[in-house]
C-alpha cells in the first residue's frame, strides 16, 4: 500500500524532503510507521516527541493508516 507523507519543520531536513512516498503493509499503525521512519531516517529518534496527522487529522500510535493516506509528520514548534 503507498501513502505520502508530509514532512515539517527540521523532519524536512530528516528525509531531505518536504514530502515522500512509502510503501507499507496493509493495515500498518501509526505507531508502527513512526518506527518504520526512525529506522529509515536516524536523525528523528533525536525529536522527543512528534505529532502525526492522517487525512488531515491527529492519529495516535494505535489507530491504522488507511492506503493512500496523506500523513504529516509535525515536529514541536517553539516560538517567541
Amino acid at each position: 500500500m503507498k501513502i505520502r507523507i508530509l514532512a515539517f519543520g527540521i523532519v524536512k531536513e530528516f528525509v531531505n524532503s518536504s514530502s515522500l512516498e512509502m510503501e507499507i503493509p496493509e493495515a500498518v499503525t501509526v505507531g508502527a510507521l513512526k518506527a518504520e521512519l526512525e529506522a529509515l531516517y536516524p536523525g528523528m529518534k533525536r525529536l522527543k516527541t512528534y505529532l502525526v496527522a492522517v487525512n488531515d487529522t491527529y492519529a495516535g500510535d494505535d489507530e491504522t493508516v488507511d492506503t493512500n493516506a496523506e500523513v504529516a509528520i509535525i515536529p514541536p514548534v517553539s516560538g517567541g
